[in-house]
């Protein structure tokens, strides 16, 4: 009996054989294990900003056109001829009739007796022509009593018709204020004009002489 009893105490002291048995306490709950705190996630490093381009210089405005070249006027023409007005003529005969206005009806106010006088055209109607002298004095006159000649009359002082243009060439005559001299020539925009008093030919300064128009070209 006392080995039987012996083995049942064995028995009886076995985990849960044993009777009630008092309840272990609840464990502490077990604290998380520390963790290191973790580092921010890496940022890539910023690329640095590439420098700030400056803006292009504005183009230069093109350059402006160059001015037109003014285009000489165009000459007034004689609504009965056609011809340039003003233009240049001479007394045909050695007496002119200088008239008021533009037909017999009209007074006669002066009478030339000077062939060859050059005169300045500056109208025209049917038949007739308005002229002026080298001194101002304006009329009609017919235009049968025009020649195309050329001519210029002498101004000023007393000039020098001399062998070539130029101011120190020899003279070759000396002619009076007045004195009416036959143009051979004169070259476009030149200063001087080949000319003829009588007998006697030379240069001549156009500014000394009246009967060509500036620059204008004889031949």
């Amino acid at each position: 009996m006392r080995v039987l009893a012996a083995g049942l105490l064995a028995l009886l002291s076995l985990p849960g054989l044993a009777g009630a048995q008092a309840p272990s306490p609840p464990r502490p709950p077990r604290p998380a294990p520390a963790h290191p705190t973790s580092p921010p996630p890496h940022k890539p490093a910023a690329r640095p900003k590439p420098p700030a381009r400056r803006a292009p210089a504005p183009a230069p405005p093109p350059p402006a056109p160059p001015p037109e070249a003014e285009k000489p006027a165009e000459p007034q023409k004689g609504s009965v001829t056609g011809l340039p007005l003003p233009r240049f003529a001479a007394l045909r005969s050695e007496e002119v009739n200088f008239r008021s206005g533009p037909g017999v009806r009209y007074p006669i106010e002066w009478v030339y007796k000077r062939r060859d006088l050059p005169v300045e055209i500056e109208r025209e109607f049917e038949v007739w022509r308005l002229v002026e002298d080298f001194e101002g004095t304006k009329g009609w006159v017919h235009q049968a009593t025009l020649a195309a000649r050329r001519t210029a009359v002498v101004i000023g002082a007393e000039r020098a018709l001399r062998e070539s243009a130029s101011d120190t060439a020899t003279p070759v005559a000396r002619v009076k204020p007045g004195v009416i001299l036959r143009l051979r020539s004169c070259d476009a925009g030149a200063d001087w004009c080949q000319a003829q008093a009588g007998d006697y030919q030379g240069w001549i300064k156009r500014s000394e002489i009246w009967g060509t128009l500036p620059g204008e070209a004889i031949q």
